[in-house]
């Protein structure tokens, strides 16, 4: 199975297929609204804008796995998000990316591209960049910051 063949749930909870991205260079990403890392949502948005018309998306995956630190309904986490971090990235229904109860997504992403400690997703804002042929390039710990990830975009979208 490739990422093509795989659906996720919008914040609406209807089905997306990921085929709906083919072509674009996508950087996937599990967030949480009260994580220390939170703040990178700022630096996603600056390069969803400063890329998106060569073909570059951010896809965000509100996850509560890690500490209890997304606990709101999406709604409250999309409005939290827009207000305060203005983002227009598209957001998708709350997931789990660990355990029995984990999106085919992250299963996928996870096996793609292991992190240091192995395949498991150990915090919010660990990213996925992945090319426009859907291979999974690199995996990115979550202390790594958006901006530090441009270079590898740059290289995708040339």
């Amino acid at each position: 199975m490739g990422l093509y063949d795989i659906s996720v749930k919008d914040m609406k909870n209807a089905e997306v297929s990921m085929k709906t991205f083919e072509g674009k260079v996508l950087l996937v990403v599990n967030t949480a609204t009260g994580c220390g890392f939170t703040p990178q949502y700022d630096g996603l948005e600056k390069l969803y804008a400063t890329y998106k018309d060569k073909g570059f998306v951010v896809l965000d995956f509100p996850c509560n796995q890690f500490a209890g630190q997304a606990p709101d309904n999406i709604e409250k986490i999309d409005s939290f998000c827009t207000l305060k971090y203005h983002t227009t990235f598209p957001r998708f229904a709350k997931i789990d990316v660990n355990g029995e109860k984990e999106s085919p997504l992250y299963t996928f992403l996870k096996k793609e591209k292991s992190g240091l400690l192995g395949e498991r997703i150990h915090w919010n804002f660990t990213k996925f960049l992945i090319n426009r042929q859907g291979e999974v390039v690199k995996r990115y710990a979550s202390a790594v910051k958006p901006e530090d990830i441009a270079h590898d975009i740059e290289k995708l979208i040339a």
